[in-house]
C-alpha cells in the first residue's frame, strides 16, 4: 500500500511545474478561505474590474478611445447604474416585501380554514389530529421565519456603515485595478516561478471560460428578471417584481435553484386566484419561459464553455457554496471548470 502511494507521488508530484501550480493553487485557496473577509473589498472590486475590461476594450479598440477616458466612462457608467437600482428598484423590492409580510397572516387563515375543511371533505383519508399537527408544525416554521427575518434586517440596519466604507473602496479601486492593470500583472508576475508553463496553460484555458460564463450568466439573469416580471404583469400577480428579481437571481443555482423559487410562486399564485384557469395559465407560461431559459438561452450564453455534468454543478454548489456563501455559488461552475482543466493538465511521469 506504502509503495503505491509512493509510486503515485513520484508519478503525479515530482515534475517542478506540477508542483509550483500545486504551491500557487494552495497559496490563494489559503488566502482566500482564512482572510476573504478582510479581502472583501479588494476581492469584489477585482470581480468587478474583471466584468467592466470588456466595454472598456471595445471603446479603446473599436473607438479608439484614451484607456484613461474609457475607464472613466465604464465606471461613471456603473456607478450611474448601481444608484439607479439603490433608489428605483430596491425600495420597490421592499415595499413588496413589507407588503408580502403584511399579507402573512391573511393567508395563513385562509391555509387553516382550507386544512380544516379536510377531514369533512375526506374523513378516510385525513383526520383532525393529523391537521392539527401539520398546523402547528407549519406556524412553528412561519414563526421562525418571522424572527429570522428581524433578525436580518437589525443585521442590515447595523452594517450599512459597512455598506458606505464598500461604496467608497470598491469604486477607487477598481478603478486604480482598470487604470495600472499591466503595472500590478507583472508586479504579480515577478513573484511566480520562473518555469511556469503549466501555469500560464491551465490560465489560458480558464481564463476566456471565466469571463465568458461571468458575462453570460448576469445576462441571463437580465433576461429572466424582464421576461418573468413581463409575465407577470399580464397575469396581474401579486408581488410581482419582488418574484421576477427572485427568478432571475435563483440561475445562479443550476436546477436547485428553479425548483426553490417555483415553490414561493405557486403558493402566490394559488392563493390569488385559486385553483382556476388563470393559475393555470400562469404556471404554463411560466414552466414554458424556464424551458426555454435552459433550452436555448443557456446553450446560446454558454456555448464556448467547457461542459460539466449536472451531479458536478450541484455538488460544485454544494460545496464551494458552503465555502464561500454567495460568492462560491456564484462563481462554482468557473471553479468547478478550472478544478478540471487543473486535472486534464496535470503532468504525469508515465
Amino acid at each position: 500500500m506504502i509503495e503505491m502511494i509512493r509510486s503515485w507521488y513520484y508519478r503525479r508530484f515530482t515534475d517542478p511545474q506540477a508542483m509550483a501550480l500545486f504551491a500557487i493553487l494552495l497559496f490563494s485557496f489559503i488566502i482566500v478561505y482564512f482572510f476573504s473577509n478582510l479581502l472583501a473589498p479588494l476581492l469584489i472590486a477585482i470581480v468587478l474590474a474583471y466584468l467592466l475590461e470588456y466595454p472598456i476594450h471595445l471603446l479603446t479598440k473599436k473607438l479608439n478611445f484614451p484607456r484613461l477616458l474609457a475607464i472613466s466612462l465604464v465606471i461613471g457608467g456603473f456607478i450611474g447604474i448601481v444608484f439607479l437600482m439603490t433608489f428605483v428598484l430596491i425600495p420597490k423590492l421592499w415595499t413588496q416585501t413589507a407588503k408580502l409580510l403584511s399579507d402573512l397572516p391573511y393567508m395563513f387563515n385562509q391555509l387553516n380554514g382550507w386544512l380544516v375543511s379536510l377531514p369533512e371533505a375526506y374523513p378516510e383519508l385525513v383526520d383532525y389530529q393529523m391537521v392539527d399537527a401539520f398546523f402547528t408544525t407549519f406556524k412553528g416554521k412561519i414563526l421562525g421565519f418571522g424572527e429570522s427575518a428581524l433578525k436580518f434586517s437589525i443585521t442590515s440596519l447595523l452594517s450599512l456603515v459597512t455598506l458606505g466604507i464598500y461604496a467608497f473602496l470598491v469604486p477607487l479601486m477598481m478603478f486604480f485595478l482598470l487604470k495600472d492593470k499591466q503595472e500590478l500583472m507583472d508586479y504579480i508576475v515577478g513573484f511566480l516561478p520562473k518555469n511556469r508553463t503549466l501555469v500560464s496553460e491551465v490560465w489560458r484555458e480558464m481564463q476566456l471560460q471565466i469571463a465568458n460564463y461571468i458575462r453570460g450568466k448576469l445576462l441571463e439573469i437580465l433576461v429572466m428578471t424582464i421576461v418573468s416580471y413581463a409575465i407577470f404583469l399580464i397575469f396581474g400577480l401579486n408581488y410581482s417584481l419582488l418574484l421576477a428579481v427572485s427568478v432571475g437571481l435563483s440561475v445562479l443555482v443550476p436546477y436547485i435553484g428553479a425548483v426553490l423559487v417555483t415553490i414561493p410562486l405557486v403558493i402566490v399564485a394559488i392563493f390569488q386566484f385559486g385553483v382556476t384557469p388563470t393559475f393555470w395559465y400562469l404556471i404554463t407560461t411560466y414552466i414554458v419561459s424556464q424551458l426555454l431559459d435552459g433550452n436555448l438561452l443557456v446553450p446560446f450564453l454558454f456555448s464556448e464553455a467547457v461542459n460539466l455534468h449536472p451531479l458536478t454543478i450541484i455538488v460544485s454548489v454544494i460545496i464551494f457554496g458552503g465555502l464561500w456563501g454567495f460568492w462560491g455559488v456564484f462563481f462554482a461552475i468557473p471553479l468547478a471548470t478550472l478544478v478540471k482543466a487543473v486535472v486534464h493538465s496535470w503532468p504525469s511521469t508515465e
